[in-house]
Formats: C-alpha cells, sequence, structure tokens
C-alpha cells in the first residue's frame, strides 16, 4: 500500500490509523517511510524501514523506533538529491522482497503474511511528481491511497497517472480521500513542520542520557548532553562520505564540527543492485576535532559497541534544535584546548 498525497493533507495521521487497523490483523507490519522531512519514527533526514508488531497506543503521541534498516540523506528537502533518494527507497524496497516478504502458503500461495505500508513526502509537483510515479512503478503497489486537499491545484493527477496510457488498466486498487477543509495557514504549517523535527531531535538524543536522569527544564537537558563524555573516533580510520557535494577536501573537519551527521561502516552495505550506499547506523553530533590527536568526539545514543565498527560519517545539513548543544562556547573552547595540547 502507497499513501500518497500534498502536504498538509493528513498522509501521516492517515498512515497511523491504517498501521493500527493492519496490525489488529497481522502479527507484523513494515513500514517504509520515504518522507525525508517529516518521517513518522525516526529523526528528520532518513530512509527508513521498519517492522511494526504493536498498535500504537496514542495517535497523538510522536514515537521514535529504531529501525531494521535505513539510509541517511542528510537533509530535510528531497529535491537536494531525487536519484540518491529513489535509490535508498528502492534499495530498502529490495531488501523487504529479500528479507521481509514471505508467502503464507497453508493459506493462499499469493496473499503476502506481512503487508507493506510506504509513506511518501507531500512533494507531488514538477520533479516531485516524477520521484512519487518512480517509487509507484518500482514497487507496483495493489492500493494506492490518494489524500486530497481541497485546493484542487495542489493535488494529484487523477487516475492511475503513473503508467504510461498505452498499457492499459491497471490491476491496482485506487482510493481516494478528501482531507477535511483547509484554512489559510501556511506560514503555521511551516513553523510547526520545523518543531515537530526539532522534538525528533532532541528525543533522539535524549537518548544519550539515563532514562532517570533528571529533567524538569531545558535547560537540565542541555547541561545533562554537555556533561556527556563523547566516543572518540579516531580521524584516520574515517571516510567522509558528501552526499550533497557541499564540501571540499582541506575543510571538511571545520564543516563537520558541531553539527549532525550519520555514521555508518564499510562492512555494512545492501545486497541490492539499485543502491550502494552503506547503511546508517543513526545520528551523532560531532562536539570536537582534535586532527594533531587524531580523534572526532561524538555524542550519539548509539551503543558503543557497535560504534567500534563506525568507520564512514556523513555530512548534513540539518539544523541543530536550538539550544540543545548551545552551552555556551561548548564546541568552540573544547576545539581550542584540543589544539593547544
Amino acid at each position: 500500500m502507497v499513501v500518497c498525497g500534498p502536504g498538509n493533507s493528513g498522509k501521516s495521521a492517515f498512515s497511523r490509523l491504517l498501521l493500527n487497523t493492519l496490525l489488529a490483523r497481522y502479527k507484523r507490519v513494515v513500514y517504509l517511510d520515504t518522507d525525508v522531512g517529516q518521517p513518522e519514527f525516526t529523526p528528520p533526514g532518513f530512509v527508513s524501514l521498519h517492522v511494526l508488531e504493536e498498535q500504537a497506543k496514542d495517535l497523538t503521541m510522536l514515537y521514535l523506533r529504531a529501525p531494521k534498516r535505513c539510509f541517511f540523506f542528510g537533509d530535510v528537502a528531497a529535491h537536494k538529491n531525487p536519484k540518491l533518494l529513489l535509490s535508498y527507497i528502492f534499495g530498502l524496497y529490495d531488501y523487504f522482497l529479500k528479507e521481509l516478504y514471505r508467502f503464507n502458503e497453508a493459506d493462499n500461495p499469493h496473499k503476502s503474511a506481512i503487508p507493506i505500508v510506504i509513506n511518501t513526502s507531500g512533494w507531488v509537483k514538477g520533479i516531485g511528481l516524477h520521484v512519487l510515479s518512480e517509487i509507484l512503478r518500482y514497487v507496483s503497489p495493489t492500493d494506492v491511497i490518494r489524500l486530497n486537499t481541497t485546493a484542487e491545484g495542489k493535488n494529484l493527477p487523477g487516475g492511475a497517472f503513473w503508467l504510461d496510457a498505452h498499457k492499459g488498466d491497471s490491476q491496482v486498487n485506487l482510493v481516494e480521500i478528501r482531507a477535511a477543509q483547509n484554512s489559510p495557514r501556511h506560514l503555521l504549517v511551516k513553523k510547526e513542520a520545523r518543531m515537530i523535527r526539532d522534538l525528533r531531535l532532541i528525543a533522539y538524543f535524549r537518548q544519550c542520557l539515563p532514562r532517570d536522569f533528571p529533567i524538569f527544564s531545558s535547560d537540565d537537558l542541555v547541561q545533562g548532553i554537555a556533561a556527556i563524555d563523547p566516543f572518540q573516533l579516531p580521524i584516520s580510520k574515517i571516510q567522509v562520505i558528501d552526499l550533497h557535494s557541499q564540501i571540499s577536501g582541506d575543510s571538511v573537519y571545520d564543516f563537520l564540527a558541531g553539527t549532525i551527521v550519520g555514521i555508518g561502516s564499510s562492512s555494512s552495505v545492501p545486497l541490492s543492485t539499485e543502491c550502494s550506499s552503506p547503511w546508517c547506523m543513526g545520528l551523532g553530533f560531532v562536539k570536537a576535532i582534535d586532527i594533531p590527536g587524531d580523534c572526532i568526539h561524538l555524542i550519539t545514543p548509539v551503543p558503543h559497541q557497535l560504534l567500534e565498527n563506525v568507520d564512514i560519517i556523513f555530512p548534513s545539513c540539518i539544523a541543530l534544535p536550538d539550544g540543545l548543544f548551545q552551552v555556551p562556547n561548548t564546541v568552540d573552547d573544547i576545539t581550542a584546548r584540543l589544539r593547544d595540547l
């Protein structure tokens, strides 16, 4: 099943309801999230595949779930690199087919024992429509749920728009849902989107602290994260993979200091002809870089036993939540002290 439609049409809410409905019938449901700006279960910047076994108890809550597999896109704007985005989506779908898709032969040899729901972004015009069409052609879904808004000019074309006209009728089941009456609140929606991204990032890095760590204010959280002893990665072991050609050779480490990055391992690569990028283990915050000491100081909730295998860093354009890592001059002071050693 593919859920698609323009931004602010209710795709996220509908996807949560759909997942809960399917989990009432199936033991497991796979969720492929292709929306790098507003993902459902991860921080922003990921294309991820999840295997869900429990219904969400509160459809209004934000949930973080560890993905089965994920790629790091490194931006919240899909238009920055549509080709890379498609390769990630195809790679995850290939993984689903090879590792998770099973037939229930005792019941029906053509019935999947584990359905997949694919959530798409609200980018549905211009190149965005082409990207969505490529996704639909690649996965050949049995069902496409198209959500509309009252602004007709923003909606997707009617019918199986992704198929060539000469191919005749498609076997896909098309479901069209009209959203509730919209009000003109575009600026508010943009602010809400940024706020939700920040909340997901804050929740993600909150995992660096013990569960019983006392947090009564934002200052408590900031001070707690600032006090964390960062994990040390040897620079000589690290390959920096620039996903969006935003940095060059000598400036790479100046760019990384004080930013959010993706981390991965060259030994963990998908078996897909569509994508050769390594899987991503998670996010980290580069607290400081000590070039003479051959060390990157990284704050991350990724378990230390997994960090031993990290040899890839993906730079990102993801903005830091206001204040989260902004204990006065923390990054600058630490980096300066390291240079003086």
